[in-house]
């Protein structure tokens, strides 16, 4: 068995640890299982088609940084903070918040549920409808909410990556949440 694949078998923390020590193949591990995660990550706060450059000036910075991380809540949340905060980098330099975030999930295209074209066509604009309203939330409350539903991330998992308190992300939730269903209500009634 080749030391690659030995390494490839390594859960994040130890690979991280591995790497800290100066182990290339145990980084190069990580990169691999967590390159198109951040990616999604990155396209769905809004990096768009500098999503590649985002994720990889993340693993850069992580890289540099491996001595800071602890192995306490994962790597994939400690990685993901770094990719939000390039993001945010990114938001700044642009120096605009409009039409960012879901890019990627606005573009796939819905699978159909049933054979019924009807249904499909009804689940293809409910799902514009649910993007173009997230699109038009708060920066803050749409990276929580992209954490939380689009990228399945737990309270804690999405404080940590986005660096702010659990209870942040709760109330962000919950407002951005309320946001979105009377949105949604105004959109159904028109």
């Amino acid at each position: 068995m080749s030391r690659l694949n030995r390494v490839g078998e390594l859960d994040d923390a130890t690979a991280a640890g591995r790497a800290r020590d100066g182990d290339l193949d145990a980084y190069e591990v990580l990169v691999a299982r967590w390159t198109a995660p951040a990616h999604r990550f990155a396209v769905l706060l809004g990096a768009g088609v500098d999503a590649d450059d985002v994720v990889q000036e993340a693993f850069v910075k992580a890289y540099r940084q491996l001595g800071r991380y602890r192995g306490e809540s994962g790597f994939r949340p400690w990685l993901f903070s770094t990719v939000a905060n390039e993001t945010r980098n990114l938001h700044r330099s642009r120096k605009r918040r409009d039409g960012l975030a879901l890019r990627a999930a606005a573009r796939e295209e819905a699978e159909p549920l049933s054979p019924d074209p009807a249904d499909l066509t009804l689940a293809v604009e409910r799902r514009r409808q649910l993007v173009d309203q997230v699109r038009l939330l708060d920066f803050r409350e749409r990276e929580v909410l992209v954490c939380r539903y689009f990228l399945d991330l737990s309270e804690a998992e999405t404080a940590e990556a986005l660096d702010i308190p659990k209870g942040t992300v709760k109330s962000r939730t919950s407002r951005a949440l309320a946001r979105l269903r009377d949105r949604l209500g105004e959109v159904a009634g028109a």
